[in-house]
């Protein structure tokens, strides 16, 4: 078990950009997922978004759709997650969960791995 690298958080203002980076190691086969997941206070983790390593297809929660986009670059084992337009309610700790199950990116049971979470907090 390798727990996940994550960084690029921050404190930012409303409409401003972030790029958050998660950097995995030994559940990287061509046959798993990442996914970003966030946390805000009081609230349950709630999916953001996922990636698969072979052939980069993507899911998104409905809520963050336009503003939110997942890539990867499979030659650094590295996940980025670009959020354009940053309002008050993305304000949560945003986890980067590594291992997932494809058919599955969504749910956070299929994550074998999950790093601590890097803060990001919007005021306006």
């Amino acid at each position: 078990q390798v727990q996940p690298v994550e960084s690029g958080g921050g404190l930012v203002q409303a409409g401003d950009s972030l790029r958050l980076s998660c950097t995995a190691s030994g559940r990287t086969f061509s046959t798993y997922a990442m996914a970003w997941f966030r946390q805000a206070p009081g609230r349950e983790r709630d999916f953001v978004a996922a990636i698969t390593w072979f052939s980069g297809k993507t899911t998104y929660a409905d809520s963050v759709k336009g503003r939110f986009i997942i890539t990867r670059d499979n030659a650094k084992n590295t996940v980025y997650l670009k959020i354009d337009n940053l309002k008050p309610e993305d304000t949560a700790l945003y986890y980067c969960a590594s291992g997932g199950n494809v058919h599955h990116m969504m749910e956070a049971d299929r994550y074998f791995d999950w790093g601590q979470g890097t803060q990001v907090t919007v005021s306006t």
